[in-house]
């Protein structure tokens, strides 16, 4: 039977990209009673998820992007022998086990899982269009939900956001007193989850001498630039060289 596990020796060699999505989030938060369209306890908990994986996983990603019930992991070395798999199974059960235990869901909630493998001249163009889909559900997110408010129901929000071009949404706003441009950078760009290295001062008892070494820590930034700018290709690309 062994022979039927068709895709087990299926490998990806890196750089990848692993994709984490939630299945059917808007109904379960909706049950849950978050804050639309955004959340901050939610969104501390995805962050909180991610940063758990770095720590305790036992996998090291080279950083992560996350925006709404999505994350981006970065991996130039990837585990269990590059296979697609185990990599597609155990990235996404990980997260739904983190978020549950994070958020003490009383329920069962799931993630799936894509792989992309990628060139390294191609990681910034795929984390600018990622970063590009967080801003238009930014804007979609505060439109629909916006029209929610003053009494629409979920079809008749949705039908007037249908075929809404950005400007539109932007002006629907605005004569709302909403100015997206006003709103918190992560809900506009996203959070990266990544490591650093940093120094810490000692002492050698043995020789009598105050000692610097580096440690490394596991950071959230949720003040992030704009991917697709000179500052953002520099940050990207101290993380991908």
């Amino acid at each position: 039977m062994k022979r039927r596990e068709i895709y087990a020796n299926l490998r990806c060699a890196p750089p990848v990209i692993i994709r984490v999505d939630g299945r059917n989030f808007k109904n379960t938060l909706s049950r849950l009673g978050f804050e639309k369209p955004y959340d901050k306890r939610f969104a501390s908990a995805m962050a909180d998820s991610v940063e758990l994986f770095f720590k305790k996983s036992g996998m090291s990603p080279v950083f992560a992007y996350t925006f709404s019930d999505e994350i981006n992991f970065l991996f130039t070395d990837t585990a269990f022998n590059e296979r697609v798999e185990k990599l597609d199974s155990i990235i996404p059960s990980y997260i739904s086990s983190a978020l549950t235990m994070l958020l003490g869901l009383n329920e069962p909630i799931s993630f799936d899982s894509r792989i992309i493998p990628l060139n390294n001249d191609q990681i910034i163009e795929y984390m600018i269009w990622r970063q590009r889909e967080a801003w238009r559900n930014c804007v979609s997110s505060y439109g629909y939900y916006t029209l929610r408010s003053e009494g629409l129901n979920e079809k008749e929000a949705a039908a007037q956001m249908k075929g809404k071009k950005s400007a539109s949404v932007h002006e629907l706003l605005f004569e709302r007193g909403i100015n997206l441009a006003k709103t918190h950078a992560w809900q506009r760009r996203g959070i990266v989850i990544h490591k650093e290295e940093y120094e810490i001062s000692g002492f050698n008892p043995v020789e009598n001498l105050e000692t610097e070494s580096m440690r490394t820590r596991v950071v959230q930034n949720w003040d992030v630039p704009i991917f697709n700018s000179d500052e953002g290709n520099a940050f990207l690309n101290d993380y991908i060289n």
